[in-house]
């Protein structure tokens, strides 16, 4: 019984935190979060982190270091490719920059199923894994990322070559634009320069 109440109690602040925004989930007082994962299972905390996102629950955890602490994170990038040969860049909403689709990988997901989320998510294109082309797996000093409200990061990420995929290109709140540019008249403002370099150097050294 005490186990059905256990289970009960985390389906409630499951459904509480889903009804939040994505704003007001950031801003869950530390020690109502603390409570929260004091009642729950692994398997359980690995749910409520899969609902906020991973690296901003990873933040939440940290109380007042939060914004202090340096994360590292794994997760993909994709250079989606259409008939033209053209790449699809974003324009992300968090600041002046263009930069690949992706995201971090969430707990418990492959790394194939978070580059298939983020695109979906992003492009609102659906791409099988089969179509996935592994590029490189990017990591290093080249990976380190600050953001605006002083978050810094430094992924590692799995770099894909995607040609075949379905659905029409529309994006979400993470983005003010989508675009496909040529190669060779990308816009200055990048916010992954080094792995474009590395599609560039993959395609130079390929018949594709």
């Amino acid at each position: 019984m005490e186990l059905i109440k256990g289970k009960m109690k985390s389906e409630k602040i499951f459904n509480k935190v889903k009804n939040l925004t994505k704003e007001e989930q950031k801003n869950i007082p530390y020690e109502e979060l603390k409570a929260m994962i004091n009642e729950m299972s692994a398997d359980e905390i690995i749910e409520l982190s899969n609902i906020i996102g991973y690296p901003v629950f990873a933040r939440m955890c940290m109380g007042s270091l939060k914004h202090k602490f340096v994360l590292l994170q794994d997760g993909a990038a994709a250079v989606l490719v259409n008939d033209k040969k053209q790449i699809l860049l974003q324009s992300r909403a968090d600041r002046d920059k263009w930069g690949l689709p992706g995201g971090c990988q969430e707990l418990g997901e492959t790394i194939e199923e978070t580059i298939i989320r983020e695109i979906k998510e992003e492009t609102n294109l659906t791409v099988k894994k089969e179509d996935l082309k592994l590029i490189a797996l990017v990591s290093g000093p080249t990976r380190r990322n600050e953001y605006p409200n002083g978050d810094v990061v430094i992924n590692n990420t799995a770099l894909y070559c995607v040609q075949k995929y379905i659905g029409k290109l529309k994006w979400n709140e993470e983005s003010k634009q989508l675009k496909f540019f040529d190669i060779d008249h990308l816009p200055k403002k990048q916010n992954d320069p080094d792995l474009i370099e590395k599609y560039i150097n993959y395609i130079n050294r390929t018949s594709f």
